[in-house]
């Protein structure tokens, strides 16, 4: 294990420091179909509520997404997702005025009005494979833009056939991503990577990642990981193997993951358990924090926060 690196970036024109602590991103689908919390916030005053509770459960950005990118998704048009987005960030914008907003999604011109609506962040899971002139709303409006290793598409991404070296297309990819950014105009400074666990990823792979993060630093960058409430955290927690072709160790707390998660489909032992899936994330958090990333994004920040708060202590304490 080795110390973080402190690398600052700017919103908003102002420096931000990361590194020094781990910072918490609170994720807010404004969708009917995410994996997690799909049409729970599609009402616009439900979903500033949540995003002023992310806030106050300790999240230090709030990402605002239109478009689910779970396995299987299907894509929505950009109107749509524009009508769903803006009066979120609108509205925390109005009731939060100094939280830095991020919106996740692939389209420049939904980053364009979110950016308007005043977004500070700009999240893109393809790592502008789908979208390139997001780069340029990034570079116009002075906006972080984070790069996300994804494989395929959201709606075929978990059907494979997958990467025989994970590592080696997520430097090569990564590494595409930056050279297209920067050719945009981007500066070095504003951007942040994303491994993309989850997507286009076996099980194994995910664990892979998380293993050898530090990997990333070749590229000297600041690193955000999301690993929270993902199907493969959720199997391990309910006891299945790193291979999915392996079945449940008898007795564990299992929940049918579908086989386009890699799980076994078709038993129905048990229902998820808040508690379990809170502990897995917790977990995978910290593994991510002491392999050096610096943002985490996650769906319950009060459920995470200890778990942050401990693996800083232990970056602390090194050399």
């Amino acid at each position: 294990m080795t110390p973080r690196p402190n690398i600052a970036i700017k919103i908003r024109g102002l420096k931000v420091a990361l590194g020094e602590r781990t910072l918490i991103m609170g994720v807010l689908n404004v969708t009917p179909d995410s994996f997690s919390d799909g049409g729970r916030y599609l009402e616009p005053a439900r979903a500033i509520a949540q995003g002023l509770r992310l806030a106050r459960q300790g999240a230090d950005w709030v990402d605002v997404g239109g478009e689910s990118t779970r396995p299987g998704a299907q894509p929505v048009s950009a109107s749509e997702e524009i009508r769903r987005v803006l009066p979120v960030i609108l509205g925390i914008r109005h009731k939060l005025p100094d939280i830095p907003i991020s919106i996740d999604t692939t389209k420049a011109e939904v980053a364009e009005q979110a950016c308007e609506a005043g977004a500070d962040v700009v999240n893109d899971v393809s790592g502008l494979q789908f979208d390139a002139g997001l780069a340029d709303v990034a570079r116009r409006r002075g906006t972080p833009l984070i790069l996300m290793h994804l494989r395929g598409r959201s709606a075929t991404m978990q059907r494979g056939p997958f990467a025989r070296d994970i590592w080696l297309e997520i430097l090569r990819e990564l590494d595409r991503s930056i050279r297209t950014a920067l050719a945009a105009g981007v500066p070095r400074s504003q951007l942040i990577l994303d491994p993309g666990l989850g997507f286009g990823k076996t099980r194994r792979q995910n664990y892979e990642i998380l293993s050898a993060l530090e990997r990333l630093r070749h590229f000297r960058l600041p690193i955000l990981v999301g690993a929270s409430r993902k199907s493969f955290v959720q199997a391990i927690v309910a006891g299945e193997d790193l291979d999915p072709a392996r079945m449940p160790r008898p007795g564990a707390h299992y929940w049918p993951m579908g086989p386009a998660a890699g799980g076994v489909s078709g038993r129905k032992v048990r229902r998820k358990n808040p508690r379990d899936l809170a502990a897995g994330d917790a977990a995978a958090v910290t593994v991510a924090i002491l392999g050096g990333a610096h943002i985490v994004r996650v769906h319950e920040p009060a459920a995470i926060l200890p778990a942050v708060r401990v693996a800083d202590a232990v970056l602390a304490a090194l050399p």
